[in-house]
């Protein structure tokens, strides 16, 4: 196949480690991309010797580790932090709550994130960075671009030292663009880019999901951003085609409520053209892994997670070396 297919182990936290390893196997999967949550990959104990620990555990059931992800903690970097982050943090990030607090030591711990990836031998994290300004969204009452440009240079503020970081690791932050980030569209993506001076660490782990139900042409988001696709995930999202009782904001209604304009879905069974998608990939020559984030409310995860393998297998194909009409030339 063209790239390694691999498994993000976010949705599967509540499995230790070595369980998930043996699942992956099972499921036909060539690595995980490992969350930095449970006890996948932990930040704080990532030295030399669990680094290489993590490896072996890998390497037994024939899997390997391409990139780690921090979206938890990255998310809390730059958010207006309330009591939700409690839930998604480490005791040590969160420590008394003080809002600023929260955000310092989470840029500390993304820096650390950084060390312990170069120490796993992984050239890429992912993640989320949060957003001081996802609230100003639909801009009512009416919100003065000060605020907006505001918002984007606290996000420089604060990521750049990271960045800068990371950089000195010998290693790329991919910021998967979604609702609730500094990016969550082409326009915002490119001013993030702008407000960090277009740094060398800083790029995007794509995922077509978040740009299909908000009606952003995710093909276009390949091509223009082709030197900062750093990553690739794969995740489905069904889009109705006729009204529903909720729009794109999602009327507060969890995920696989029927009410619902938009859902996730397993691979190959939402709205998003995925031909298309691989066909962009190659025309940028993005030869990294294709990592299956499985999430759909309706169906067995163990279940989707197998079919979703083996859509991403039956997809993905080399781009060609010959015109195909080659042959035909004197």
């Amino acid at each position: 196949m063209a790239r390694p297919v691999t498994l993000f182990t976010g949705q599967w936290a509540d499995l230790p480690l070595e369980t998930m390893c043996q699942k992956a196997k099972d499921f036909g999967y060539d690595g995980l991309e490992l969350a930095c949550w449970g006890d996948h990959f932990e930040v704080a104990k990532a030295n030399a010797a669990y680094c290489k620990a993590k490896r072996e555990l890998l390497a037994r059931y024939g899997l390997k580790v391409y990139a780690i992800s921090s979206h938890l903690v990255g998310q809390a970097v730059c958010d207006r932090i309330d009591e939700r982050h409690k839930g998604i943090l480490p005791d040590y990030v969160w420590g008394d709550g003080d809002p600023e607090g929260v955000r310092r030591r989470a840029a500390k711990e993304m820096i650390a994130t950084a060390k312990a990836a170069a120490a796993l031998g992984v050239q890429v994290v992912n993640g989320f960075t949060g957003s001081s300004i996802w609230h100003l969204l639909y801009a009512f009452p009416p919100t003065p671009q000060s605020m907006i440009d505001e918002g984007y240079a606290d996000f420089a503020r604060r990521w750049k030292p990271i960045l800068d970081a990371f950089q000195k690791a010998g290693v790329k932050f991919a910021l998967e663009v979604h609702p609730t980030e500094i990016a969550f569209d082409i326009v915002s993506a490119e001013r993030a880019l702008k407000a960090v001076d277009n740094h060398p660490a800083f790029g995007f782990n794509f995922d077509p999901s978040h740009l299909a139900y908000q009606g952003v042409d995710y093909v276009e988001f390949i091509r223009r951003f082709r030197d900062r696709i750093f990553h690739v995930h794969m995740k489905d999202v069904g889009v109705a085609k006729t009204p529903r009782l909720s729009g794109v904001f999602g009327g507060h209604l969890p995920f696989g409520d029927p009410r619902r304009y938009w859902d996730f879905r397993s691979l190959g069974r939402g709205s998003v053209d995925f031909e298309a998608i691989i066909r962009a990939l190659n025309e940028i020559n993005y030869r990294g892994p294709l990592s299956v984030e499985w999430e759909d409310s309706g169906m067995d995860r163990e279940h989707g997670a197998r079919e979703a393998c083996q859509f991403v297998r039956r997809l993905d194909f080399e781009p060609s070396a010959v015109a195909f009409d080659a042959a035909f030339e004197r």
